[in-house]
């Protein structure tokens, strides 16, 4: 189980970068635009640097849902690889099996 600070840290980034996605997708527009001039491409660049760190898409981290841990995360499922061992012995995925050839 991760600490409850930490599930706390992640939500708070998640609505972070929910608020600011499209002020960031617009800034990361005009940065690759390759039409603007220097000026206004490093002008945004600056506007993004002013973004609240944890704004950034790439700060936020797949976590399992029901314990909280952050390695080991399967996107298809969001659950951490133990975590769906457990859930697929008992049959309470659908589709998934245990392997056998």
């Amino acid at each position: 189980m991760a600490k409850k600070s930490i599930k706390q840290r992640e939500d708070k980034r998640e609505k972070l970068v929910a608020q600011y996605a499209k002020k960031y997708a617009a800034l990361k527009a005009v940065i690759d635009d390759a039409q603007k001039s220097d000026e206004e491409r490093y002008l945004a660049r600056l506007d993004l640097q002013k973004l609240p760190r944890n704004a950034n898409p790439t700060r936020l981290r797949n976590r399992c849902a029901l314990t909280g841990r952050g390695r080991g995360t399967f996107r298809m499922f969001g659950l951490a690889r133990n975590k769906i061992r457990e859930l697929a012995f008992k049959g309470d995925i659908p589709g998934v099996v245990k392997a056998s050839w």
